[in-house]
């Protein structure tokens, strides 16, 4: 008789176990209809779950059912699931090398875009001249040409311009890049670029709030504030200076007024300025001519009483409008903690 061979290890401790291992349990657990978490995954990781799964061995079914139930348990620990670059990491670290991790968490936290050369076309022009500008010009040759033509003139505008002129004649005397060269600059763009620009990215959990504040409408806002202060008042207070809200308009300079006026609807604007403070009135009517100013003003008188409901939401628009036009570069905004600091 042959003798079978000897049975592989029987797991019946999950806790013994590394991160590799339980990945390759909850998949196996999973079946192949999961199988885009596989190709979420790179080639490495692939290899070193593939390689913990061939030699699983025997798992019993209490370890994988213990198994499940812990991943199961610290999702629902808090009664409901809450997506965030911390919950996330900290999921990834529970089966992924520390190296990994932060790998992936860098390529989230970066700029959107499959490629890098897709990134890199994300980047603000003048953060990416910046890193560009202590280059070798062949290397930015390189960069700039595997770039939308758009944004390569914008980045080269934003050179010193010594540096850009002979950035722009090693790109006339460019030949094809070979491989292994190409390969080596994305990987420096990825170490020393991408991976800074994606922790510099992170933004403060105030900074998130206090866009999620600016969103809600009076009442809740004021409700909200008011409970938190009585918690935390730091958390508070910091929120509070960092929200921009319609009064802080008053801050916009008049090309900046001229601007939204011209993009904002004209019945917003009539019920905005409805419960607007005579400041901010006087400063969007300054920067209307004298006819215009006075349509608007009857156009207010005839609107007779109106809900504050309606007022806010309006102004609340507003507050949108300039957003969007300080994010394309139209206007500046003056932050709401603030009367020097600008944001972009």
């Amino acid at each position: 008789m042959v003798r079978a061979k000897a049975a592989k290890t029987i797991i019946d401790d999950v806790a013994k176990i590394g991160g590799a291992e339980k990945a390759a349990i909850i998949l196996l657990a999973l079946g192949e209809e999961n199988h885009k978490l596989w190709q979420m995954m790179d080639d490495e990781e692939i290899k070193e779950v593939s390689q913990a799964m061939s030699n699983l061995g025997s798992v019993t079914a209490a370890a994988v059912e213990k198994l499940i139930v812990d991943f199961v348990g610290q999702m629902s620990s808090t009664g409901s699931l809450m997506g965030s670059f911390d919950a996330t990491q900290r999921l990834l670290n529970s089966f992924l090398p520390d190296d990994k991790v932060d790998s992936v968490m860098e390529e989230i936290r970066g700029p959107a875009g499959r490629t890098i050369w897709d990134k890199l076309g994300n980047v603000n022009e003048a953060v990416l001249a910046n890193y560009l500008k202590n280059e070798y010009p062949q290397t930015v040759a390189v960069v700039l040409s595997k770039v939308k033509s758009d944004h390569a003139a914008q980045v080269l505008s934003a050179l010193p311009e010594d540096f850009s002129l002979e950035v722009v004649m090693r790109m006339l005397r460019m030949e094809p890049v070979q491989r292994d060269i190409l390969a080596e600059i994305e990987s420096t763009l990825r170490k020393e670029f991408m991976s800074n620009l994606a922790r510099t990215n992170k933004r403060d959990s105030h900074e998130i709030m206090a866009d999620i504040f600016n969103n809600f409408d009076r009442q809740t806002e004021n409700r909200f504030l008011a409970s938190l202060e009585e918690r935390n008042r730091d958390a508070s207070e910091r929120i509070r200076s960092l929200m921009f809200v319609f009064e802080d308009l008053q801050k916009l300079d008049p090309g900046g007024v001229q601007t939204l006026l011209r993009a904002v609807d004209k019945d917003k604007l009539g019920l905005a300025m409805k419960g607007a403070s005579e400041a901010l009135r006087n400063l969007f009517f300054s920067n209307m001519s004298e006819r215009a100013s006075k349509i608007m003003l009857d156009d207010m008188d005839a609107m007779g009483p109106v809900r504050l409901k309606d007022v806010e939401t309006a102004q609340q628009s507003m507050v949108n409008m300039a957003k969007d036009l300080a994010a394309k570069g139209e206007i500046l905004l003056a932050d709401g903690g603030s009367d020097d600091e600008l944001i972009y």
